[in-house]
């Protein structure tokens, strides 16, 4: 009997143990669900090795950026687990691993989630020999735990944080809700007089990342939902875009975007430089990763449907917190390859053939790198959890090659400026790399790189293209003063002269067999000479002008010297040159050499009847 009453006792001992770890994983669960990770994180210790806990544990930490507790739980998880583990906990196990400067073993894992070999140690150096800049960084003294998302507002600048401590806890951090603050700026960029934006602005749910158009009258910024909606099997309190107006020097008229939803978020909004675009990022349905860019139209008023800006910059991953200056969009990102977390990149808008880049060091690390702003004369701002909460800083952004090609365009026989003239800067693969007009003194300059060589060409109509070539060594020329001389056609070639203000190429007259357009063997003759020009300068252009004498019908006339230019140009055609640098043009008896009317001798019909070569450029 002794022995079954402590069987009992130890069996029951056990059972109620099992009863207890269940409704303890049942708890942690739901506080997962609900994100409210701290807490979760804390039962989840407490529940052994299983693959859900130790992969609810590992999220716990990760999406708290506790990046040394998760990589413990993951690296548990990969051990016992490996053969059933989500494709979606490598990129996680990977980032974490990045967060601690593991690169090595994250390329690892990274390359299993990609599918492709992944080496973050020569990316780091193709980054920086990529990056034409740098950026000297600092924390700002006055950020505080969980401060991020800076933005300009005229002399001021706003930015969210958890500072307000008479907030409610938020479960997901446990740390205060978000507001907006503000504050002035000195002239080291350390924040000054830093206070509570509008009250009519912050409420008891979280404020963030406003964005503001020129006269500071509008506003756009994120607010979470104050309610939680059932989507699937989880309940959440989704984040929207409010616009509101200042009147009165009070923030009124706030309202939720048309296109935000109780189902899905829209948030970190940016306005472009003229205000014609709002850019942000949502999770909407149909959108390439777990977070997308989209942007919309202003038209007075009223808001255009999203725009997804599709692959050139959204990944399968988290692509957010956008920021427009002239055609440059900066925007943070985890799934185009980065350094770990959250990275900030750039892309070129009005230049489809330019990639999304890496901004590369300082500003990205191992961890959540964002919220990039930058004014006109290179300082800005941005939001970085690399000493392990989110804090600002600030930057000063200088290019990194100073070596500077300057000259001047001018006439090679007047010595005078060339006032627009165009100047074309190309690599030694004969690219394409800055175009630009000179300046009212016929100048010009471009960045140049050490140990590159380059080739500059000048263009204006009416002149002969002419280049210069050289090459940058590795202390390179800071300044290099190139004098580019043009020589027009008239001054290079005898057969082109000056007559009223134009060009024109003087070769023997066209003659045709009467009342027909036929190009007779001597006319050809003609031609060719004008191939020969054309040839010997690629870049110029004509129109072919035909003329008649006086007799005949008006119709009839503007009808046959019509058929005269073209069956001319159909001839350069047909020996070679492009159609694009030919015009062909009918005069009729308009514009006669010999103004005689009715009383023209046979040599002044003769003068009158011709055609002329005219260079266009």
């Amino acid at each position: 009997m002794k022995k079954y009453l402590i069987l009992f006792f130890v069996f029951g001992i056990t059972t109620i143990g099992f009863a207890q770890n269940e409704q303890l994983l049942e708890r942690a669960n739901k506080l997962f669900a609900k994100k409210a990770y701290v807490e979760a994180a804390t039962m989840y210790e407490k529940l052994g090795t299983g693959r859900q806990v130790l992969q609810n544990l590992g999220d716990s930490y990760y999406f708290n950026s506790k990046m040394g507790a998760a990589a413990k739980a993951y690296k548990k998880l990969f051990e016992k687990y490996k053969d059933s583990i989500p494709e979606e906990i490598y990129f996680r196990y990977a980032q974490t691993l990045m967060g601690l400067n593991d690169y090595e073993q994250a390329d690892k894992f990274m390359s299993t989630y990609r599918g492709s070999q992944v080496n973050t140690a020569r990316f780091r150096v193709e980054t920086e020999e990529k990056s034409e800049y740098i950026h000297e960084i600092k924390q700002l003294k006055k950020s505080q735990s969980s401060d991020f998302g800076i933005s300009y507002y005229g002399d001021k600048v706003v930015f969210a944080s958890t500072r307000n401590s008479s907030s409610p806890n938020y479960e997901w951090n446990n740390q205060p809700y978000l507001d907006l603050f503000e504050a002035t700026v000195d002239k080291e960029g350390e924040l000054k007089n830093i206070h509570p934006f509008s009250d009519k602005i912050n409420t008891r749910t979280h404020e963030s990342n406003a964005t503001f158009t020129k006269d500071g009258k509008t506003m756009y910024f994120s607010r979470t939902n104050n309610k939680r909606v059932k989507i699937g099997d989880e309940k959440i309190a989704n984040v929207k875009i409010f616009k509101a107006e200042l009147k009165d020097s009070t923030w009124t008229n706030v309202k939720e975007l048309p296109f935000s939803s109780n189902l899905y978020s829209t948030q970190h909004p940016a306005l472009s430089s003229d205000g014609t675009k709002l850019y942000f990022s949502s999770d909407m349905p149909g959108g390439l990763g777990n977070f997308d860019i989209y942007y919309v139209d202003i038209t007075n008023g009223t808001f255009g449907a999203p725009v997804n800006m599709g692959p050139r910059i959204n990944s399968k991953q988290r692509d957010q917190f956008p920021f427009i200056t002239g055609d440059t969009l900066y925007f943070a990102s985890d799934g185009h390859q980065g350094l770990g977390g959250l990275d900030v990149f750039m892309t070129i808008l009005s230049d489809s053939q330019i990639e999304t880049s890496n901004v590369g060091e300082p500003i990205n690390s191992g961890l959540d790198d964002f919220g990039y702003v930058i004014d006109k004369i290179n300082h800005g701002y941005f939001s970085s959890n690399r000493s392990g909460t989110d804090n600002l800083y600030s930057f000063i952004r200088k290019p990194k090659y100073n070596n500077l090609v300057k000259g001047q365009v001018i006439d090679k026989t007047t010595k005078e400026i060339v006032q627009g003239a165009t100047v074309i800067l190309f690599n030694d693969k004969d690219e394409k790399i800055a175009e630009m007009q000179v300046d009212e003194n016929g100048n010009f300059e471009f960045k140049t790189k050490p140990y590159s060589s380059y080739k500059i060409e000048a263009l204006k109509d009416l002149y002969i293209p002419t280049t210069e070539e050289f090459t940058t060594d590795v202390n390179g020329v800071v300044e290099k003063e190139l004098e580019i001389e043009l020589l027009s056609y008239d001054d290079a070639e005898e057969i082109v002269v000056e007559r009223d203000g134009f060009n024109y190429i003087e070769l023997e007259n066209l003659y045709f067999d009467f009342n027909k357009w036929d190009i007779l063997p001597q006319a050809g003759k003609t031609l060719n000479i004008l191939i020969d020009l054309m040839n010997k300068y690629p870049r110029m252009e004509v129109q072919l002008g035909a003329h008649t004498d006086s007799r005949g019908p008006d119709n009839y006339n503007m009808f046959l010297s019509e058929n005269r230019a073209k069956s001319a140009m159909e001839y350069l055609i047909a020996n070679g040159i492009s159609k694009d640098r030919l015009q062909s043009r009918g005069f009729g008896e308009s514009q006669p050499l010999v103004n005689c009317g009715s009383n023209c001798s046979e040599l002044e019909h003769s003068i009158n009847r011709r055609v002329e070569f005219l260079i266009l450029k």
